[in-house]
This record gives C-alpha cells, structure tokens and sequence, in this order.
C-alpha cells in the first residue's frame, strides 16, 4: 500500500521539476519502501506564488465557512485513521497502536481549531473624545511555511496548518522527507474536503536549502518550525534577518522529579510510559529522573523492570510496544550517548545496546548515577534511555532541574499539595505536568522557554500566532 510521494503545488500533485527522489527506508526493516519527490527552487517558487494567491482567496472565506471544511476533513482523516496510522509506522516505526492515536489527535487537534475560526474576536477601546470609534480587528498575517520533524508526521503538522488554516492563512508544508506519506495523506483530506487551490501545499527536498529560500521569500509573513535546538537558532535568526514571526518549539531534556511522598506506582507507570513512548523520540519525552534519596533503589528496581519488560519490534506486528529509532543516525547518536554516560561512572541496569542487526532497534535502556559532564545529561538524547540520579532535598531537586538552557516539559510527582505548587512555579520550563501526563491537548498552550523556544502552539497561543492585532480609530 506505500506508494512513492510526489510534491502538492498549486492544486497538483506532481514531481519535482528535475524528477529527482529520495529513498525513504522503512526503519524496521532497513528496506526501501518507496521514494520522495525532491523540490528545486523553480518549484518552490511555484508554491509561494500559490500560496500568496490561495491566501487572497482563503482569508476572503467567512469563518464558518472554514471552519466547515476543516471539520470535514477531519471527518475524512477518521475515515482514513487506519490505512494513515500503517503508513507512519511503516516510515516512522512506532507501534500501530501509538500510530493510530496520533491520527485521531490530528483530528481532534484540526477540530478544536476549526471551532476557534468563528471566535478570533477584536475589542472596542473606550475613546478620549466623543465621536470617536476605537476599535481592533484580527487579521491572517499571510502566507505561512510550516517546518515538521519526522518523529511525529502527522500531529506535528495538524498542530501548524489547523491554526493557520482557522486564522485565515495559506501554507507551505515543508515536511519530513523520512516519512512523506502520511503528511501527504493528511493534506489530501484537507484538499478533497473544499480547501480552495493554492490554500495548501507541500514540499520536500533539501531541508537547508527549502528553509533558506522560503524563510527569505518577501511573500512568506510567517514561520513555524518544530525541530531540534540548533537548527531551531539557524532558522530563528534568518526569520529576524527578514522581519518574519516565527515560532519555534525546539528541543526539551525534560526533569522528572520524584519525592519520597510520591504515589509510586503513578510514578513508575507514567514516567516509563511518557519515557519509551515513540522509542524515547519526544521532545517532552522525561530523561533527568530526579528521585528522592529514601525511595531511589526502590524506583530504579520497580522502573528497570517496566523498561526490560517492553516489547520491542516492528511497529505493524501485533504485541508491539516499542518500535525501532527513526534512522540509522539516531541509533548510532544513543550507541554513542549510552557509551559516554557509562565512561563517566553511569551503571546500566538494564538495556544499552543494539537489539539484532537488522532494523533500527535499540532496548529501553536505564542509567543510574550518571555524571553532569556525560553527554546524555546535558544534550537532548532523543532515544529510549533514562538517566537517573538522586537527591536530597527540595533546592537540589530544583537546581538540577534547571541546570541545562532547556525548558520545555518537566514532571513532578508528589502527594503533598505544598510540595506540588512550589515546583511549579519553581521549575523553569513552559509546561509542568504533576501527578500524571497532562500535556499536548488541543487547547492548551504547547511550548518552551530559554534554548527550548519561542511562542506556543495549542490552545489560544496557537490561533494567535497566526493573527495581526489592526487598530482602527475613526469619526
């Protein structure tokens, strides 16, 4: 069923202009699956000029009207959930299971701001002088590039082209040439469900080159990109360079911290759960695990075995509860990050090392008492390995936690309500779950601080990135 992807452009699906591909390897098996049509600049062009006049007709598009269309390619996307869900797990990895909730909070994700298009209100402001109307309106900013990492194809656009579309934009979807069908997929429900010539399109191909030329195109008004916090940098400083908003949802080395009052078992399920989720390949996914001194062989036993007990296989074989690492870098990335942290005193209790030689499999891997200078502890390890150290007190716990220039996501767990709004407010990070895994909902705010960051997707923040605040006083 895995067809070779082409680009959408202008209302097209077509090859890119120089007929060139790229290989896309199913990670399970190492084999090539099928191909992606690679872009040129020529057809880039192609795409901001469509985008620009997509916009002209969609932002013209009352807001119900959109919203309509959106919820009807949600409709479509629920029809489609299974035959969507096998292809990210045959180009991505992850269980089916995992897959097929990803689809439906695309859905759920689209549906949510489809609903938010009819409320994107302005205000009346009370005047100085009688005679005088003061008001704001909220206008689309204009065509968007939306830039999406492989390790959640699907959701991680719908989160981008949702928002725009509800705010009244048009889109440039440049997305992961790892795993193209899916995304394409996605936008083909958009695009049977009424979206106007234009309003969407996709691209792949070189990623330096397509950011560097859309980035800097004066019809672009607008950047989204979720990746990691280098290239995040890159790309935030060249949307400076041309006056671009931009929203960057970069890297994360999320704290997870434990107290001795903690409910336990809620810890270990959660946290391992969150952990070895999509094989540890989560920006939110927790890898500092703080634990409290008293209950910390405790945890790292009852943990370890959670972790040993995992499943790991090919995402479409039933029983799958961990699939491979995306690509033959990441496997090679934990290789080495597993090797440092155990050169710098780290103990494995279980895991830390390839599974097989075929597919990119790696087993969910602890390592306790790890040392600040290994590697793992201070750069995203974006893989299936927890790090975990203790600590004695409350201060330590937070200093720890806010040692690295990251802060995306960080847990706690703890019964006392004291304990729980303290951390809170003391952790620097955007989001903080305590006491289970509240985060990435459709309406609420989705985003980071410091080196993770820049603006927020979800909720309110999403729509809001994609509008202009005009202000109009007349007599």
């Amino acid at each position: 069923m895995y067809q070779d992807s082409l680009l959408h452009i202008d209302g097209r699906w077509r090859p890119g202009s120089a007929n060139e591909t790229i290989a896309v390897i199913n990670p399970a098996t190492e084999e090539e699956v099928g191909t992606v049509a690679k872009a040129t600049e020529s057809d880039l062009e192609e795409a901001v000029g469509a985008a620009r006049r997509g916009f002209l007709i969609w932002r013209k598009i009352p807001a119900l009207e959109r919203a309509k269309i959106m919820l009807r390619a949600s409709a479509l996307i629920r029809e489609r959930e299974d035959k969507i869900a096998r292809l990210i797990s045959t180009e991505q990895g992850k269980p089916l299971y995992e897959a097929i909730n990803e689809v439906r909070a695309a859905a759920e994700t689209n549906d949510w701001f489809a609903e938010e298009a009819t409320r994107t209100y302005g205000r009346v402001i009370p005047s100085r002088g009688g005679g005088i109307h003061q008001f704001t309106v909220r206008e689309p900013v204009g065509p968007v590039a939306a830039f999406t990492p492989w390790n959640f194809p699907i959701i991680q656009i719908a989160c981008k082209m949702s928002a725009a579309l509800a705010a009244g934009c048009s889109v440039i979807v440049k997305a992961p040439e790892e795993t193209p069908a899916s995304p394409s997929e996605l936008l083909r429900a958009f695009i049977e469900a009424g979206v106007p010539t234009g309003v969407l399109n996709l691209v792949f191909g070189n990623p330096a080159q397509v950011s560097q030329y859309l980035i800097s195109h004066p019809l672009i008004q607008k950047v989204s990109f979720t990746g990691s916090t280098a290239v995040g940098k890159q790309l935030a400083s060249l949307a400076g360079l041309h006056m671009k908003r931009a929203t960057m949802e970069l890297g994360g080395h999320a704290p997870a911290i434990v107290f001795a009052d903690a409910d336990l078992d809620a810890a270990v399920n959660g946290l391992s759960s969150a952990k070895f989720k999509n094989a540890g390949q989560v920006c939110i996914s927790p890898t500092r695990f703080l634990i409290q001194e008293s209950i910390f062989e405790t945890f790292v036993e009852r943990f370890s075995e959670k972790a040993a007990a995992i499943r790991v296989g090919n995402g479409l074989t039933s029983g799958t509860m961990m699939g491979p690492l995306a690509n033959e870098r990441r496997l090679n990335a934990i290789d080495a990050i597993v090797s440092d942290a155990v050169d710098f005193g780290g103990e494995i209790r279980t895991g830390g090392k390839r599974i097989g030689n075929r597919g990119y499999f790696y087993e969910p891997t602890v390592i306790v008492n790890p040392s600040n200078e290994a590697r793992g502890m201070n750069e995203e390890p974006f893989g299936p390995v927890a790090f975990l150290s203790p600590f004695r007190t409350f201060d330590d716990a937070i200093e720890e936690a806010n040692r690295l220039p990251y802060g995306l996501a960080a847990y706690a767990y703890t019964r006392s309500s004291t304990t729980a709004a303290a951390v809170g407010m003391a952790v620097e990070s955007g989001m903080v779950s305590i006491n289970h895994l509240g985060l990435s909902l459709p309406e609420t705010p989705f985003g980071g601080v410091k080196d993770s960051g820049i603006g927020s997707e979800g909720g309110t923040e999403g729509i809001d990135a994609y509008l202009s605040t005009k202000f109009i006083s007349q007599i």
